[in-house]
């Protein structure tokens, strides 16, 4: 599976952004493709996750108000659409695959596209 996200950008706090990824390569019905991201100086963390047949979705607690992930089958692209942003959200956002419904254990990883919240 390769995998490449893009839609990064520059956003004011309070506003809103969608990032996307592109899927190519096996997609099956029990593949599993997520979002993370990796702020300054920190770890990479979980965002959400949705499974390609299903739709269903694995979501952060503290940011499952605010953000969302959504896929379209036909255009082989899962969105993560993230509203309300704040300063604190800035960092590099990767999506990635993995066979079979996860938090963990992706092995497949896009090349990350930056998000910037300014003041």
């Amino acid at each position: 599976v390769q995998l490449q996200a893009f839609g990064g950008g520059l956003v004011q706090a309070g506003g809103s952004l969608s990032v996307s990824c592109r899927v190519s390569g096996l997609i099956v019905a029990n593949l599993c493709v997520g979002w993370f991201r990796q702020a300054p100086g920190m770890e990479r963390e979980f965002v959400a996750a949705i499974t390609w047949d299903s739709g269903d979705t694995l979501d952060t607690d503290s940011l499952k108000d605010r953000f969302a992930i959504a896929r379209d089958s036909a255009k082989k692209t899962v969105y993560l659409q993230m509203n309300s942003l704040k300063e604190d959200d800035t960092a590099v956002y990767y999506c990635a695959a993995r066979y079979n419904f996860a938090k963990t254990g992706y092995a497949y990883w896009g090349q990350g596209t930056l998000v910037t919240v300014s003041s």
